[in-house]
């Protein structure tokens, strides 16, 4: 993980802290074997997405500590799954995302193109 890319081929840089994101709960958007999700996406969340999601069955917005999740509101930042990413800029309702700390294996899913139209940085 320690040489992990981001989209642009650089090294991959921290996505948030707080609240602690990631698949490793390391603050960056690492990847693995066991991240069935590819949770690789530094996404900022907006009150639209947070929305959208929940209507889908996946609420971000409620706490649960069992999995030392926060619950999310606008402005924080996290590692979303590439393939929801891409759901929501279908929809017209992606996230701005930080290229410089989402993974390049969002690549697989996401058009850089498409990432960087929903840049922040």
């Amino acid at each position: 993980m320690g040489d992990a890319q981001n989209v642009l081929g650089e090294p991959l840089q921290p996505c948030s802290t707080d609240p602690m994101t990631g698949f490793y709960r390391d603050g960056c958007c690492n990847t693995g074997p066991g991240d069935f999700g590819s949770h690789v996406v530094c996404a900022e969340m907006t009150e639209a997405f947070l929305s959208y999601t929940r209507a889908l069955g996946n609420d971000l917005s409620t706490p649960v500590p069992a999995y030392q999740f926060p619950g999310l509101k606008p402005g924080d930042r996290w590692c979303l799954c590439a393939s929801r990413w891409q759901q929501a800029f279908d929809d017209g309702v992606a996230p701005r995302v930080n290229l410089a700390a989402t993974h390049i294996g969002a690549l697989k899913t996401v058009k850089l193109a498409d990432l960087k139209d929903n840049a922040m940085d």
